[in-house]
C-alpha cells in the first residue's frame, strides 16, 4: 500500500472519530463509506458477522456495537429515522476482519484499529509486518497446491522436496536451500521461507504460481518435466530481480515469522483490551 494512500486513509479515519467519556468510537454509517461499501444493507451483513465473532470471543456484542436511531433530513426538508451504530475500536476491528479483503481500505482498517496509538508511523510499520505474514501464508498455500498437483502426476513427497530445492538453487544463484539456511542461521528443522524478507517470499510465490499454472496448462507429468519448469520459472524471476540490482541470496534474514505472528497477536489483544462501555446518544429516538 503506497505511503500517500496510507496518509489519505489515516486522515479520513481520524476525521470521523468521536469520543465519549474517554472512549473512542466511530459511527457505522461513516465506517461504511470509509471501507468502500455503497449499500448499507451489504454493510450490515458484515456488522452481523462481526457481532458473531465478538460473542464467540466471549465479549458481549451489545457493549461494542451500540445501536441507535437518528433523524436525517432529506428531500425538501423532510426527516426520517435511520439506524446507526456507535462502534468501539474493537468493534471496528472485527468489522474490518470480516470485510471484503479485495477492498483496499480493509487492510488499512484492520491495522488502524488494532494499533492503540494513532501515530501514523506505527500504522505503517504494522502494515509492513502484516504484509510479510500474508505473503508467507500465500506462499504456503501456493506450495500446497504444487504438492497436490505433483501427487496427481506421480511425484511423491521426496520428489516435491527435490523440485522445490532445485527451484531455490535457481532463485538463489546456485546456493542450495541448506546453504541458504546456514547463511541465515535458520534452524535445521525450520523452513527457510519463515526467515526470508517479504520480497524474496513473494518472488518464490510468483515462481511457484507460474509452475502451478503451466503444470495444469501443459498437463506436465513426472519429476523431470516439472523440475525443468520450476527451475526455469525461478531463473526468470531471479533475472528480473538481478536486473533491478537485487540478489536474493544477499538480502539479510528477517524476524522468524512464527515469533512475528505471536507478537502481532499479543499486541492486538493488548491494544483491543477491555474498554469502557458506550452509551447511546441522549437524543436516541
Amino acid at each position: 500500500m503506497k505511503k500517500e494512500v496510507i496518509q489519505k486513509l489515516h486522515t479520513s479515519f481520524e476525521d470521523v472519530a468521536h469520543e465519549q467519556d474517554g472512549v473512542e468510537f466511530w459511527l457505522a454509517r461513516d465506517l461504511q463509506i470509509l471501507l468502500g461499501y455503497d449499500e448499507w444493507r451489504n454493510f450490515t451483513k458484515v456488522i452481523d458477522k462481526a457481532k458473531e465473532a465478538c460473542e464467540n470471543a466471549g465479549i458481549t456484542a451489545e457493549d461494542q456495537f451500540v445501536d441507535f436511531n437518528k433523524l436525517i433530513t432529506h428531500g425538501k426538508g423532510g426527516q426520517r429515522s435511520i439506524t446507526d451504530f456507535m462502534l468501539t475500536r474493537y468493534a471496528c476491528y472485527l468489522i474490518a476482519q470480516n470485510g471484503d479483503p479485495s477492498k483496499e481500505p480493509i487492510a488499512f482498517a484492520q491495522t488502524y484499529f488494532a494499533v492503540q496509538t494513532r501515530k501514523q508511523e506505527l500504522i505503517e510499520e504494522r502494515l509492513q509486518l502484516m504484509e510479510r505474514l500474508q505473503a508467507r501464508e500465500k506462499l504456503q498455500a501456493t506450495e500446497t497446491e504444487l504438492s497436490q498437483l505433483l501427487y496427481e502426476r506421480d511425484v511423491d513427497n521426496q520428489g516435491f522436496a527435490r523440485i522445490r530445492s532445485k527451484g531455490d538453487m535457481a532463485l538463489f544463484g546456485g546456493s542450495t536451500t541448506a546453504q541458504m539456511k546456514k547463511k541465515m542461521n535458520v534452524p535445521d528443522n525450520r523452513p527457510l521461507a519463515d526467515f526470508l524478507p517479504t520480497l524474496t517470499i513473494k518472488a518464490k510465490d510468483f515462481a511457484t504460481e507460474i509452475t502451478n499454472f503451466n503444470v495444469k496448462q501443459e498437463n506436465l507429468h513426472g519429476e523431470p518435466a516439472i523440475t525443468g519448469e520450476h527451475v526455469k520459472n525461478n531463473s526468470e524471476v531471479r533475472k528480473l530481480l538481478v536486473k533491478r540490482g537485487i540478489k536474493p541470496e544477499d538480502l539479510p534474514p528477517e524476524e522468524d515469522v512464527r515469533k512475528l505472528e505471536r507478537r502481532v497477536d499479543s499486541e492486538t489483544k493488548k491494544a483491543l483490551g477491555a474498554e469502557k462501555k458506550l452509551k447511546p446518544p441522549k437524543n436516541d429516538e
